[in-house]
């Protein structure tokens, strides 16, 4: 019986495999040995991820001809991998930010889906990149996310990062694995948290219940780790203003976490922010919050920056965005609805 113990987990869009090798193996090229213990990966997939240092033998970076011997720990982080469906390159506009030779910011709109999944599969992010990319190789590979690195959800807006070959991403995933890098987030949630500055933390996974949705679980029984720092940056009594910065990238991490702590993000229908739950029973605030989720028809979530050490200058990069003219209108309109209460008070 083998002695290889392998442990694989997927965060973001990539994968992290951990094996330890036998004691009765011969010595064998690193790209050799990982291939039969791979069977869906290939050889130049491996190369790839060793030359852009995402193979580690004994906590040390080597380059594909290195020879494994026993008890070697060799872990490696891949990018996700292909799927067999077929993708439509399509004409659709995108908002970028800043493009160079190896990569791609993006200024997703609310309401664009990232990459194509059951019932989603034209009208993404990704068909439109291979459109746009159609002579880069990276897509016309026949991945279901070429380039991609993390995602943010279909109704969140914001900054994402594309890697336009496989040197970038091998690279860029690393860096998102490490955790090195950089997002953070605006939000309007109901209510004031308390402290107004602080961190949520409880694993992460699919509910037991509704499997299109995701659940803390405190005791970690299930799920991933999860982390969420967050600041108050405005109250309007009944919601925040915050801004949330993730150690971790779950699906629907901010919006889960919230609704956890009983703040569940403003409009969000998933996860229980599309109610009046905080405020008075008058059918004018009624109205006026009617009003905002019709301005907001989302949950207020945007991606509002994000940095990174570029793949291949090795030079930090940050991007910032505006907040979207949706949590824009909405925000003012509190600011206003607010200052009018306070007026009406004081006479």
């Amino acid at each position: 019986m083998s002695e290889e113990e392998i442990l694989s987990e997927q965060q973001e869009l990539f994968e992290h495999f951990r094996f330890v090798v036998d004691g009765g193996q011969s010595m064998l090229r690193l790209d050799k040995y990982l291939t039969t213990r791979m069977e869906k990966t290939s050889r130049t997939r491996i190369q790839n991820a060793a030359n852009a240092g995402n193979i580690l033998v004994n906590n040390s970076s080597v380059k594909p001809n290195y020879r494994v011997k026993p008890g070697d720990v060799v872990q490696i982080v891949l990018p996700d991998p292909p799927r067999e469906i077929e993708l439509i390159p399509e004409n659709i506009p995108i908002n970028i930010v800043y493009e160079d030779d190896d990569v791609l910011v993006v200024n997703k709109e609310p309401g664009m889906v990232v990459h194509p999944a059951y019932g989603n599969y034209t009208g993404t992010l990704v068909n439109a990149l291979m459109y746009h990319f159609r002579d880069l190789p990276l897509f016309s590979t026949g991945e279901l996310r070429p380039g991609l690195v993390h995602r943010i959800d279909k109704n969140t807006s914001g900054i994402l990062v594309i890697a336009k070959n496989e040197l970038a991403l091998n690279r860029l995933s690393r860096q998102f694995y490490e955790r090195t890098t950089d997002r953070r987030y605006q939000a309007l949630v109901w209510g004031i948290p308390d402290p107004p500055a602080g961190t949520i933390t409880g694993h992460v996974g699919r509910n037991i219940r509704d499997r299109k949705i995701m659940q803390v679980f405190e005791d970690g029984s299930e799920g991933k780790p999860a982390v969420t720092h967050y600041k108050l940056l405005e109250s309007f009594s009944y919601i925040s203003l915050l801004e949330c910065k993730l150690e971790t990238g779950r699906t629907h991490q901010i919006r889960v976490h919230f609704s956890h702590i009983k703040h569940p993000l403003f409009n969000d229908e998933e996860y229980g922010g599309d109610r009046i739950l905080k405020g008075t029973t008058f059918s004018k605030y009624q109205q006026f919050i009617r009003n905002c989720f019709s301005i907001l028809p989302r949950q207020a979530l945007h991606a509002k920056s994000l940095a990174f050490d570029h793949p291949v200058t090795r030079k930090r990069m940050s991007f910032d965005s505006e907040l979207p003219d949706d949590m824009k209108q909405v925000i003012e309109k509190w600011r206003t609805y607010i200052s009018g209460r306070e007026n009406e008070m004081s006479i």
